[in-house]
């Protein structure tokens, strides 16, 4: 089953060397790199969040393995929907997916269905996939869409996943996708982004998920990141810390209605 993709030329550009250079220019210097089992990054158009998640994989090592966990936007198919086999399309070429890993989390529960049908339309995976490709080279993937959900679900994705993993935990890098406030004004974005994410540094997913209700925080990838964090503890790490926060205020210089993008590293 061959994804194609459907945010090129509107968050990226559709060619390359267009791309290449966009990158180049939002990309920072290397600094120090580390062995990191995963990343949380922005999914917006790359002239606005672009700059936050080039600077969060640039500090990082790459793994054969990159374990997609995004958010359903359009609500289609299953509440948590792998796509488990062929490959997705991005402007650099072909990106295949991982179907022996995808297989086993299959067989290891029942929260994390075979499902395409969620991912056609939806963006969050993809608009990371060429900065990924860009900034770590080849790597298979395994695509998760997750809805909102239960604390119990999460949990339950979690386990599907990490139980999945056998000797392979070294060679995934787990990448989460979301972005926090939408449309508050930049005073307000950011105070209500804090929360949230000093939240996600601490590695407690039931605190985000209490902030992000009683703040009324419009962060669309509160499921996803549950899900991540869980993973990550799971697997036996419980640091993390902040690479970039922005606002998209800073690209476009309107601060009255901003969305705020955040990149965490987890140690």
């Amino acid at each position: 089953m061959i994804r194609e993709p459907i945010a090129k030329g509107q968050f990226y550009p559709s060619d390359p060397e267009s791309l290449d250079s966009l990158i180049e220019e939002l990309r920072p210097k290397e600094k120090g790199k580390i062995d990191s089992p995963g990343i949380i990054l922005p999914h917006a158009g790359y002239i606005f969040s672009g700059k936050v998640a080039l600077t969060t994989i640039n500090q990082i090592l790459p793994k054969k393995t990159v374990v997609l966990l995004g958010t359903n936007h359009r609500g289609r198919g299953e509440n948590f929907s792998i796509w488990p086999k062929g490959a997705w399309i991005i402007p650099y070429g072909k990106i295949e997916v991982n179907e022996n890993l995808s297989s086993r989390i299959l067989d290891n529960g029942n929260v994390i269905k075979e499902d395409y049908s969620s991912h056609m339309y939806e963006h969050s995976l993809e608009v990371e996939l060429p900065l990924l490709r860009y900034c770590l080279g080849n790597f298979q993937i395994v695509p998760i869409c997750c809805s909102l959900s239960s604390l119990t679900d999460y949990r339950e994705a979690a386990l599907q996943i990490t139980r999945s993993l056998k000797d392979e935990a070294g060679n995934v890098l787990f990448v989460a996708s979301t972005d926090l406030s939408h449309y508050e004004s930049e005073g307000v974005a950011r105070r209500k982004d804090r929360s949230a994410i000093n939240s996600i540094i601490e590695m407690d997913e039931e605190k985000l998920i209490r902030i992000v209700k009683d703040s009324n925080i419009s962060m669309c990838g509160l499921a996803p990141v549950s899900v991540f964090l869980l993973c990550m503890k799971n697997l036996g790490f419980n640091k993390a810390r902040v690479s970039l926060y922005q606002t998209s205020g800073e690209a476009t210089g309107d601060y009255e209605a901003v969305v705020g993008y955040v990149g965490i590293v987890v140690n």
